[in-house]
């Protein structure tokens, strides 16, 4: 098996690369200009799939900066939804499955239920707009497809809310955290491990192909992220952490962002668990793995 693998650089891509390799053949273009990755580079991206002709297409890059978004409309959309369609089209040219990420963005939030993937999308910003459009370009692309809708993603690379608080805890005397927004903390492991059994899966048997929600299971809201992070850090004595008290729930409104997130982030994966024979690990494991995961790396970089 042969995958061409976009966004290899990203927290989802790198465990990608290790998850995709026992599969067959990987091939990932690095995204600058020039290299077969560039997602501004629509022309690019269809002779780097032209060329390799492989069998499975996948991208984990997106624009992910929700704030900036607002004001980059443009570029959000081109590479959110008009670069997944040029991929999508040409894994449709030539027979490939093709793989894409998309968001609980989608979804307005307003539901007290988990959203299931036959629920209505009503994107509140343009980073949600965008990646909505992007799941229906590559639905009418007409090449078989994975699309996995996912929330709150996190690893112990880049810049995401795990690894910034992993920082936050340890240098604040208090610290103020969203308590009305509930959601998943899913894992780019997770992630990468469960992408690499569907693709095994439906490569051969492309009737399993379709849209599905994808995030551990069980659900939180950012505060209560933090705290058990933070309960963590002390079990494992990672020096001065902040106490529970000093970790203070507010609302989202406190911070006055001009930017609508919804309150409710939560995804139904009983379609995915169903058809893939699969049983999601609970939120709290995979974010207990990576704080240890983290502090390990810490402790080989003060060595």
């Amino acid at each position: 098996m042969r995958i061409l693998l976009f966004g290899g650089e990203g927290q989802v891509g790198w465990e990608l690369r290790r998850a995709l390799s026992v599969l067959g053949q990987l091939v990932v273009p690095a995204r600058k200009p020039g290299e077969g990755g560039d997602l501004g580079d629509l022309e690019g991206l269809r002779q780097t799939i032209r060329r390799h002709c492989p069998d499975v297409v996948v991208n984990a890059a997106a624009y992910t900066d929700v704030p900036a978004a607002e004001h980059e409309r443009a570029r959000a959309f081109a590479i959110n939804a008009l670069a997944p369609e040029a991929m999508a089209q040409e894994a449709a040219r030539c027979g490939a499955l093709m793989v894409h990420y998309s968001t609980d963005y989608v979804y307005d939030g307003q539901s007290d239920d988990a959203y299931s993937e036959t629920d209505v999308a009503q994107p509140l910003n343009v980073y949600g707009e965008s990646k909505f459009d992007g799941d229906r370009r590559v639905m009418a692309s007409g090449c078989d497809y994975l699309i996995f809708r996912t929330s709150w993603v996190y690893s112990v690379r880049g810049k995401n809310f795990l690894t910034t608080m992993l920082k936050l805890l340890r240098e604040r005397d208090r610290l103020t955290v969203v308590d009305d927004q509930r959601g998943a903390p899913t894992s780019a492991e997770l992630l990468a491990d469960v992408t690499a059994h569907a693709v095994a899966r439906t490569y051969p048997d492309r009737a399993l192909g379709g849209l599905y929600h994808l995030t551990a299971s069980g659900a939180t809201s950012w505060y209560g992220y933090s705290c058990l992070i933070a309960d963590r850090l002390r079990e494992r004595s990672a020096g001065q952490v902040i106490d529970d008290a000093a970790i203070v729930p507010v609302t989202a409104a406190v911070y006055g962002s001009e930017v609508l997130r919804p309150k409710n982030s939560c995804l139904n994966t009983s379609r995915l668990e169903k058809a893939f024979d699969l049983e999601l690990p609970d939120w709290t494991t995979g974010v207990i793995r990576v704080v240890d995961e983290g502090l390990y790396f810490e402790k080989r970089r003060q060595l």
